[in-house]
C-alpha cells in the first residue's frame, strides 16, 4: 500500500513547528496524521501531560490515517523540498493510545484572553520549580483546575486543568502579535489584548483552541464539566 505525507509549502513551517514542539515535550513522541473531510490534514500528538494536541495543515496523505515517529517525520519534511511528498517511515499504529475526539458535538462555552493563559502557565512553572522533583511537576499541580468558564446561559461550566495550560503553551500554540513564539521570558504585553483562547465542550472532551492549534482534555467524572440545574 502506498504511504506518503505531503505538506503544502504554505504550511510546511507550521507542520515543522508542531513536530518540533511534540518532540521537545516527548523525545519518543509519535504523531498521528489523519485526512480530514475538508481536505486538510490533521496532526495529532500526545503531549506528555495526558492531553492531546492537534494542528491542521494543507496537504495530502495515503492511507488516510497514519501513525509514525514524530522525529522521523520531522527530519523527512525538513530534508524534502517544499511541497514534496515524504515517506512517514515505519507504521507505529500500536504505539497510539486511545481514540481521537469526534469532529462534531462541541459547544462553545467562553473565551479567555491568551495573555491570561500564558500567565497561568508561567505561575504553574514557578510552582513546579519550587515544589516539583527531578521527575517533573507534581501530579497534584498538574491535576489542579486553574481556569473555570461558564456558558452564556449559565447551563454549562468547564474547568481547565494545569495539564491543558502547560500543553497549550508548550506546543507553541499561543504567539505574540508578530507571530513569534511566546517563551518563558517573552513580554506578555506583546500578545494582543484581544487575542482569545476559546473553550468548547462535548460529552467526552474539553477543547481549548488557540490561533495556532488546539488541545483536548478528557472530561473527568467528578471534575471538568458540570451541568447546572
Amino acid at each position: 500500500m502506498e504511504r506518503f505525507i505531503e505538506i503544502a509549502s504554505s504550511d510546511r513551517s507550521n507542520a515543522l513547528a508542531f513536530l518540533a514542539h511534540a518532540v521537545r515535550l516527548d523525545d519518543a513522541a509519535v504523531v498521528r496524521v489523519v485526512a480530514r473531510s475538508d481536505g486538510l490534514v490533521a496532526l495529532w500528538a500526545h503531549t506528555g501531560f495526558d492531553v492531546l494536541a492537534t494542528r491542521s495543515v494543507t496537504g495530502r496523505i495515503a492511507p488516510a490515517d497514519v501513525v509514525c515517529d514524530a522525529s522521523t517525520l520531522r527530519s523527512a519534511v525538513e530534508a524534502a523540498g517544499p511541497g514534496d511528498a515524504v515517506d512517514p517511515g515505519f507504521s507505529l499504529d500500536s504505539a497510539w493510545r486511545g481514540a481521537l475526539p469526534a469532529v462534531v458535538g462541541f459547544r462553545h462555552i467562553d473565551d479567555v484572553p491568551a495573555r491570561s493563559v500564558v500567565e497561568l502557565s508561567r505561575e504553574g512553572a514557578r510552582v513546579a520549580r519550587e515544589e516539583g522533583s527531578g521527575h517533573g511537576p507534581a501530579t497534584g499541580l498538574l491535576d489542579q483546575d486553574v481556569l473555570e468558564v461558564t456558558s452564556a446561559d449559565g447551563a454549562l461550566r468547564a474547568a481547565v486543568n494545569m495539564r491543558s495550560v502547560f500543553a497549550l503553551t508548550g506546543m507553541g500554540f499561543i504567539r505574540d502579535e508578530a507571530g513569534r513564539a511566546v517563551t518563558e521570558t517573552s513580554d506578555t504585553g506583546a500578545i494582543a489584548a484581544d487575542e482569545p483562547v476559546r473553550i468548547r465542550m462535548s460529552a467526552a472532551w474539553i477543547r481549548i483552541d488557540a490561533r495556532f492549534g488546539s488541545v483536548y482534555q478528557r472530561r473527568h467524572r467528578d471534575l471538568a464539566v458540570t451541568v447546572l440545574n
